[in-house]
């Protein structure tokens, strides 16, 4: 349900609300928030919340620290984890500089900037989040330790699979906070663990990818456990993946998808650094079917962007590179930029590569171009491509790519 700014109001109300969570997150797509009493909402729709922008990596020093939350109503939710009497609701926000100008570094912003730009060339793209998660037990200290909760393997059942309750709790739960799961199962990792989402629009999807990696560590926590989304937490075993599905609606052409892969391809190497920003994450490119190289094909698992065996409005693409560690804004902003740079410029497809990436002699590979094999190198491409800098914004770029 999206709710306007007077129906929030009646509803924190009507529902014995005590606690208004007004969330964000930083250029790495870390969530934060800032909890307000309810007489102090009205306020917030009109003037904006501060805090502290000092504190928070990326967001400014002690000369500039004054930044302003502006909560978005149509995203209110209530915390079913909460008390159910004193309820504590959360909304996402809009950020801004003390003179009402927007915050260059709010990722959220980015977003939805993108999404308006491919509105006015008459595209609309929708998102379907596939993030894998390691449960792990505590400690007697309630520390997180490095034993997998299980040692099932891919789509295995209960009791091998322990994290089938879990899992349930955890879809239950986003259920009640109107977010619709698609399907969950054990992943081939011990202890691995993947939950996917229907399709929705770009900047709900966003969000949805924030509210997930919360829930999934808050019911861990809640069954004695910690999850993980780490790209590659333990070392001898698969990495947890974001793979991204990616469909668009538009102009009538046969040739859309075809030309949105392509500029999704052409763009990848630069891109790689916002969709896996880590150290950790280039332990998992290149193996256990993460990819390695810029290439295509259809059903193919060892492929950066495969074409799943789908028909009408589940027709998409499949990337297969970032990981969970990638802010989610802007991974989505960033490959609408991709998509719409194929488009406008009717991109061509190059051939498929219909092999086995993991198991292929090396004159297969020899004239298929490669991924960033560090992070650094992803930096280096990130800040020699005009296409990173003409979309997004400096101060950002500068983050990502500092040494």
């Amino acid at each position: 349900m999206y709710y306007s700014k007077e129906e929030v109001l009646q509803y924190v109300e009507e529902e014995d609300v005590k606690f208004i969570r007004l969330a964000f997150c930083d250029v790495f797509g870390k969530q934060k928030n800032i909890s307000i009493m309810p007489d102090e909402l009205p306020r917030a729709f009109e003037h904006g919340i501060a805090f502290d922008a000092s504190a928070i990596k990326g967001f400014g020093d002690e000369a500039n620290s004054d930044l302003f939350l502006h909560p978005d109503p149509s995203t209110l939710t209530w915390l079913p984890w909460r008390p159910e009497h004193g309820k504590v609701v959360r909304m996402f926000c809009s950020i801004s500089n003390p003179d009402g100008t927007p915050f260059e570094c709010d990722t959220r912003a980015l977003l939805i900037k993108a999404v308006e730009d491919a509105k006015a060339e008459g595209y609309t793209f929708y998102f379907g989040a596939e993030q894998e998660f390691y449960l792990f037990e505590l400690d007697e200290n309630n520390e997180p330790t490095r034993k997998p909760y299980d040692h099932a393997g891919y789509m295995d059942i209960a009791p091998d699979d322990k994290g089938e309750n879990v899992r349930r709790e955890i879809c239950l739960t986003l259920e009640q906070m109107g977010i619709r799961p698609e399907s969950s199962h054990h992943e081939e990792g011990p202890g691995q663990n993947e939950i996917d989402f229907r399709y929705t629009e770009a900047l709900e999807a966003a969000d949805n990818v924030m509210t997930f990696q919360t829930v999934v560590k808050t019911v861990a926590r809640r069954n004695g456990l910690y999850a993980d989304f780490s790209p590659k937490p333990l070392g001898d075993t698969p990495g947890n993946g974001f793979h991204i599905n990616i469909s668009v609606k538009g102009p009538s052409n046969e040739n859309t998808l075809s030309s949105v892969t392509a500029g999704i391809l052409s763009k990848a190497i630069p891109m790689t650094a916002f969709l896996n920003p880590s150290e950790n994450s280039y332990k998992r490119l290149g193996r256990m079917k993460a990819p390695k190289y810029v290439s295509w094909s259809r059903e193919n698992r060892s492929q950066l962007v495969r074409i799943p065996a789908a028909q009408d409005e589940y027709k998409r693409i499949e990337l297969r590179s970032p990981d969970p560690s990638a802010n989610p804004y802007i991974a989505f902003a960033i490959l609408i930029r991709a998509a719409l740079y194929g488009l406008k410029n009717n991109a061509k497809l190059p051939e498929p590569v219909n092999i086995n990436l993991y198991t292929a002699d090396e004159d297969s590979l020899s004239e298929i171009s490669k991924l960033p094999e560090t992070l650094k190198a992803a930096k280096e491409a990130a800040c020699s491509e005009d296409f990173i800098s003409n979309n997004i914004p400096a101060p950002i770029v500068n983050i990502y790519c500092a040494d």
